[in-house]
């Protein structure tokens, strides 16, 4: 059948509803694991070869709708709106202006409800800014499904996928929508999210099964949301969204998930103490004006207004913005954060422990050398096309014998596959190193499909990270060349394969292998990894016949050693300078890879984490170590080489036992573990496994180590941020609170008005801390040693600063309110010059609240074009209050003449220059304590 089939075939496809044990308005799916294959193709007119046409996947997702389960409605504008009034002191504002009216204040009344709805339309604008950042990244975040369409394999969105499709499925990968099996290799899913059932289930395609077999016994099906652990497999999609087994009881999954961070939590505590402390205050504030006769309707106002503004109740929404656009500018940068928990994180890190194979390395692997019969040969050309030849002392080679069965071999126990682009052109399909052994072969005139034709496949053992090595049976034409009908080629890592040989090829025959030819490979296996070459040793064993049940133990024994493949991946120019960055910013390097201990060492070396005075440590030697050797190792150690996952867990524990925040890189499924105990886990967005993205903190669509350094300087940039404008708007409320607070207790007039203070609230909680949000990287971030985890966001530097800049704002404000008052003699000149003076000084603060060390000037001080925008628009509502008329009415603002502004002056500029004094000093201390170190 051509792909892509028929209407009348797709009426099949269509989920009938009312099935046996289906919910009311649940669709359920025919009983596809009763059914054979071919039956599955016709029905849901596909191809089981060549897939879906790509034009008629297109139109069945269109009648059908995206593979995905029913999502929660995001919150509307109007339900945003209301949760804004839910606020105990929006409402007892609200209250108050309703006293207001009932005692005939009506214009005090309306713009005080005019104001609580402007600041709710702004909360609202924040939340559904911060929102829709959020569903943008989850959206980028969303996983991929491996499909052949038009008989091409290509990578779709998972919620692209459609009944029909066909599915492929490989170790690591989580199974995409319900599938039912065309093909089984070795193939077990773990499905404990679908079952409870915690052991892999083995899962067979050709099984006859009854039509009520229970969903834990259909081993013909691959549910949607279990995981592949073991093997390979291809399928038919039979079910998508909530057609679904996960689908029927999606009802049961729903939640709500709790996507605050730990800093989110501790500025929220930050706020509500702030927010105690300013009730204590207006309490005070409120007791002492009604024990001195002030007015009580304007003592309330006053104090529930100086609240309101006293509380930055806007700083959850402003830290989730921050976050989100951060986290955008990471995706930049290559770097997909999955959890908003990383974002923090990262600026704590002290140890990156990386992979080397596509993330030092380039992962563009080349066969360079090989060693069979004895001699070294080379291989010319470059990536994957097969343009090249074999060569021996410069010469082309035209030989046979053991080369030839080398390559022959190495291609055959290989899944890769070349795929014609263009005539002259063609792109590799599946695992770099074993694309680079299909390319080898090709060079000497091997070509895949010919030998896959010649020698069929009919069973594998597939590779897995502690065996390191991969077999596969095939079917000899005519019993020749290996004396049996039946042959296995084992590729995989050159030491652990020898030792499971009892027998070298040589020409024409084959030699027992004693002690002195074992060495003799492995020492030319040495030389090719100390010359930065992955090495892949191959080797065969006849069979007489196909065992039932395949067990590595068994058949990977007697073994006859054919050669070694020496491949070339560079390391990646960019990394180099990368380990220099994360030195100087405090943060160690630790390269732990599966690959041979010279291999790695050269490749430290390379890059820079190979230091004179550092070691290099075996998977085999941290076997031999208990945890505190293994401590002890750490202190020298920068390389582990032959290490597999468990491993990489126990130097992530020890490490984190040490004090250290690591973060682990980890492609394969069983990196996972790692990944999980380390503090940020890092999964490859191209070489990963759909297991290690999904329990990964962070994934980097480019697997480039480069990445992870750039993710780790943006992430010291948010924090930093998120630190400025903390400071600038908890230094502006501490402000607003003293200038009322001393105004009281000295018996003056109120130097503001609950309206003023309310306007101010919207000026400075608003623009300019979401500029401050915007910062560019400042000098020096990556100079600097890591922050401690623990370190809170308000820490003793912070706290001094906004000490003293509570003095300052609280000060200026003051004497302008004085300053009007005995001057000009009008208690509404004085009032207004309090106003803009607070108001003034707290958009200049901003300019110099950019930066905790770094001067205004140093930075440049029109560089964040978002802070003109902010200053610029609270700058214009501040002046329109002042002389726009009737709104000065309003407000109780006059305007003010060239003589109020030339005393004014002065005071506006005072908190910005105390502030740069500061950072003056702190530069100073700074260069004191490095000159001393």
């Amino acid at each position: 059948m051509m792909p892509g089939g028929s209407r009348s075939a797709m009426k099949h496809a269509g989920l009938r509803a009312g099935s046996a044990g289906a919910s009311p308005g649940i669709v359920a799916a025919p009983p596809f694991h009763s059914l054979g294959p071919h039956v599955v193709e016709e029905m849901l007119g596909t191809d089981i070869g060549a897939g879906l046409r790509a034009e008629e996947a297109a139109r069945r997702l269109a009648a059908q709708g995206p593979n995905e389960l029913p999502a929660k409605p995001p919150a509307t504008l109007l339900s945003l709106f209301a949760d804004q009034f839910k606020d105990f002191l929006v409402l007892l504002l609200l209250g108050a202006a309703l006293v207001s009216l009932l005692l005939g204040e009506w214009l005090d009344a309306v713009v005080i409800l005019l104001l609580v709805i402007l600041n709710a339309g702004i909360g609202v604008a924040q939340e559904s800014k911060a929102d829709r950042a959020l569903a943008s990244l989850r959206k980028m975040a969303a996983p991929e499904a491996r499909v052949i369409r038009s008989g091409r394999s290509e990578h779709v969105p998972a919620r692209e996928l459609v009944p029909g499709d066909l599915v492929l499925l490989e170790s690591g990968s989580l199974v995409p929508a319900d599938v039912r099996l065309t093909e089984a290799v070795n193939l077990q899913l773990q499905e404990a999210s679908l079952t409870g059932e915690s052991t892999p289930v083995e899962k067979d395609a050709e099984s006859a099964l009854d039509e009520g077999t229970p969903i834990a016994d259909q081993c013909t099906m691959a549910w949607m949301g279990t995981t592949v652990t073991f093997g390979r497999g291809r399928g038919i999609v039979a079910g998508t969204g909530k057609a679904t087994q996960i689908g029927l009881i999606a009802a049961l999954l729903e939640e709500d998930v709790d996507e605050t961070t730990p800093l989110q939590r501790k500025l929220t505590e930050v706020g509500r103490w702030l927010g105690f402390a300013a009730l204590a205050v207006c309490a005070v504030v409120f007791i002492v004006g009604i024990l001195e006769g002030r007015d009580l309707l304007m003592m309330f106002l006053i104090s529930v207004s100086l609240a309101i503004a006293a509380v930055p109740e806007g700083l959850p929404a402003i830290v989730t913005i921050c976050l989100a656009l951060g986290m955008r500018e990471m995706i930049r940068r290559h770097a997909l954060i999955r959890r908003l928990t990383a974002v923090e994180t990262l600026g704590s890190a002290t140890v990156i422990c990386t992979d080397k194979t596509g993330t030092l390395t380039q992962n563009e692997m080349t066969a360079a050398l090989l060693w069979a019969d004895g001699e070294t040969l080379s291989i010319t050309g470059e990536g994957w096309q097969p343009r090249g030849e074999v060569q021996k002392e410069g010469r082309p080679w035209r030989g046979g014998g053991s080369a030839l069965l080398l390559l022959q071999a190495a291609m055959l126990a290989s899944d890769a596959r070349l795929e014609p682009e263009s005539p002259s052109r063609y792109r590799m399909v599946g695992d770099p190193t074993e694309g680079a052994l299909v390319v080898a072969a090709a060079k000497a005139g091997l070509q895949r499909q010919r030998m896959d034709a010649l020698f069929p496949r009919v069973a594998e053992i597939p590779f897995d990270s502690d065996r390191k090595r991969m077999s596969t049976i095939h079917r000899v034409p005519d019993e020749q060349e290996h004396d049996a009908p039946f042959v296995m080629f084992v590729k995989g890592a050159p030491d652990l394969l020898l030792s499971r040989c009892t027998r070298l090829r040589t020409p024409g025959a084959s030699v027992s292998l004693t002690g002195g030819l074992r060495s003799t490979a492995l020492s030319v296996g040495i030389d090719f990894a100390s010359q930065a070459l992955r090495v892949i040793g191959v080797a065969y064993r006849p069979l007489q016949a196909v065992p039932s049940k395949l067990s590595a133990a068994e058949l990977e024994a007697d073994l006859t050693f054919v050669g070694l493949i020496g491949m070339r991946d560079p390391a990646r120019p960019e990394a180099g300078p990368a380990v220099n960055v994360a030195r100087r910013a405090g943060i160690r390097i630790i390269m732990a890879t599966g690959d041979h201990a010279e291999t790695a060492a050269a490749i430290g070396r390379t890059v820079g984490i190979l230091g004179a005075e550092d070691s290099v440590v075996t998977g085999a030697q941290i076997d031999a170590m208990d945890d505190d050797g293994l401590s002890k190792a750490l202190d020298t150690a920068t390389v582990f080489a032959r290490v597999s996952p468990p491993h990489k867990v126990r130097i992530v524990d020890v490490l984190r036992r040490k004090g250290n925040v690591v973060a682990m890189t980890g492609d394969g499924v069983n990196d996972a573990p790692a990944l999980k105990h380390a503090d940020i886990g890092i999964a490859m967005g191209i070489s990963g496994t759909d297991v290690t993205r999904e329990t990964a903190d962070m994934v980097l669509t480019d697997d480039n180590f480069a990445s992870i350094v750039s993710a780790v300087e943006q992430g010291r940039i948010i924090y930093s941020n998120i630190r400025k404008f903390v400071s600038f708007l908890t230094s502006c409320n501490v402000g607003e609170i003293g200038t009322i607070f001393f105004g009281t207790l000295f018996g003056w007039p109120m130097p503001l008005t609950a309206i003023q203070l309310l306007w101010m609230n919207l000026l400075t909680d608003g623009a300019p801390a979401l500029a401050l949000g915007m910062e560019n990287q400042e000098p020096g971030i990556m100079d600097r040693p890591p922050r401690p985890a623990s370190q809170p966001i308000i820490d003793r530097s912070m706290f001094f600063g906004l000490v003293l800049q509570g003095i300052a704002i609280t000060g200026v404000t003051l004497l302008a309110f004085r300053m009007g008052f005995s001057v000009f003699g009008s208690v509404e000149a004085a009032r207004t010059m309090a106003f803009v003076t607070l108001s003034g000084c707290q958009v200049l603060r901003a300019y110099t609240n950019r930066s905790e060390r770094a001067s205004v000037f140093s930075l440049g001080v029109f560089s964040n074009r978002w802070m003109q925008y902010a200053a610029l628009s609270s700058t214009a509502l501040l002046l329109a209050v002042v002389y726009v008329p009737g709104l000065n009415t309003v407000f109780n603002a006059i305007p003010l003449s060239p003589a109020h502004w030339a005393r004014l002056a002065p005071l506006l500029f005072l908190p910005a220059v105390v502030d740069e004094l500061a950072k003056c000093a702190a530069r100073a201390g700074d260069r004191a304590l490095r000159s001393h170190a």
